[in-house]
């Protein structure tokens, strides 16, 4: 059964749970102590483009602003993550507020870089402006690679753009270690590479 099968357009599932494209649950709902990660929603489209849209957001990443059409095409992509790897990225929402306020999770890009990350789980995580400084990025990633550890228990890496220390800092709390640098597209690119822990990370 595929994901949204049985649901109607725009409606969120019932569940904290959706089945992938091969019938095993998938997208669980993740709890910290000031955030709800999420399964992202048709109704996110708004402040996925607004947040996209930001040049300070966009800077470490594409180095320009998505436009609204864009912002539609990552929030399909975000879903289609769950069906084909059975792991993706979660809509973060501000408990206190209930606003969204960002995109954190897992991913399987395919990216044409030397040297290859290789068939892993490479984390993500961005932020809208007004969820800065708070502590909510390292909050939300680790309880992403704690859902790994426990679920996926493979090695988790990422990339980071080595002009960009607030997300550097986020990567080696979280238990990333660098392993070296590259160029993805034309983009100089540090590599970090996370190996599972046996018991939860400390928030």
């Amino acid at each position: 059964m595929l994901a949204f099968e049985s649901l109607k357009i725009g409606q969120a599932p019932e569940t904290p749970w959706i089945k992938n494209m091969n019938g095993i649950s998938a997208m669980p709902v993740l709890e910290t102590p000031r955030l709800t990660l999420r399964g992202h929603r048709r109704s996110d489209l708004d402040a996925v483009a607004e947040m996209w849209g930001d040049m300070e957001v966009a800077r470490h990443i594409s180095g320009k602003p998505s436009t609204r059409e864009e912002s539609w095409a990552r929030l399909l992509r975000y879903g289609g993550l769950w069906n084909f790897l059975g792991y993706g990225y979660w809509a973060v929402e501000e408990k206190a507020s209930g606003r969204f306020v960002g995109d954190v999770g897992l991913a399987n890009f395919m990216r044409e870089m030397e040297p290859p990350l290789g068939d892993l789980p490479e984390a993500g995580w961005v932020l809208s402006p007004s969820a800065h400084g708070k502590g909510y990025a390292t909050e939300a990633v680790r309880a992403v690679l704690d859902w790994s550890d426990a679920n996926l228990k493979t090695p988790v890496v990422c990339i980071l753009a080595p002009e960009n220390p607030a997300s550097i800092r986020v990567a080696e709390k979280s238990g990333f270690i660098k392993q070296g640098e590259a160029t993805y597209k034309t983009w100089p690119t540090w590599f970090y590479r996370r190996e599972p822990l046996g018991k939860p990370l400390a928030r």
